[in-house]
């Protein structure tokens, strides 16, 4: 249900994939907070809000904690509200070269971490499908050698 560009928690949770109490524990450790609060007290939720629950949930099975979530978090963050749009290119804060330097040598590293682990991840994949593989073969010949 969304309300003036608003979603409540259920259709984050389902857009997501996420559960309600994934994202409420994402609230509470200071992941991914309501942009708004409905009358009642409810969460309210932004396609931005949604956007940064994708980008945690993109890390979870690569293995980050929370707090590199919330490292990689915040340095988007800052490249975001100092990266000019189209609706606001004035109001944008510039970041210093240093700045910028720092900020994209972090996020090189967090690629470069994402990249491994996915690497890691197709090993144990492919060790996994040789597994399930003996498995077949080892199950067909058992079915079909006589006794």
């Amino acid at each position: 249900m969304e309300t003036s560009g608003h979603m409540h928690i259920g259709e984050v949770a389902a857009r997501t994939e996420l559960s309600l109490r994934t994202i409420r524990h994402y609230d509470e450790v200071g992941l991914v907070r309501p942009s708004a609060r409905s009358q009642g007290g409810f969460r309210l939720y932004t396609e931005a809000d949604v956007a940064r629950l994708m980008v945690i949930r993109r890390m979870k099975p690569l293995g980050f904690t929370l707090e590199e979530m919330g490292e990689l978090l915040s340095i988007t963050d800052r490249l975001d509200e100092t990266t000019p749009t189209a609706s606001q290119p004035a109001e944008r804060q510039v970041l210093s070269p240093a700045e910028r330097a720092h900020l994209a040598a972090r996020l090189a590293r967090f690629e470069e971490a994402a990249r491994d682990r996915c690497a890691a991840l197709r090993t144990q994949l492919a060790r996994a499908e040789e597994f399930a593989t003996d498995l077949a073969k080892r199950a067909t010949q058992l079915a079909t050698d006589p006794m």
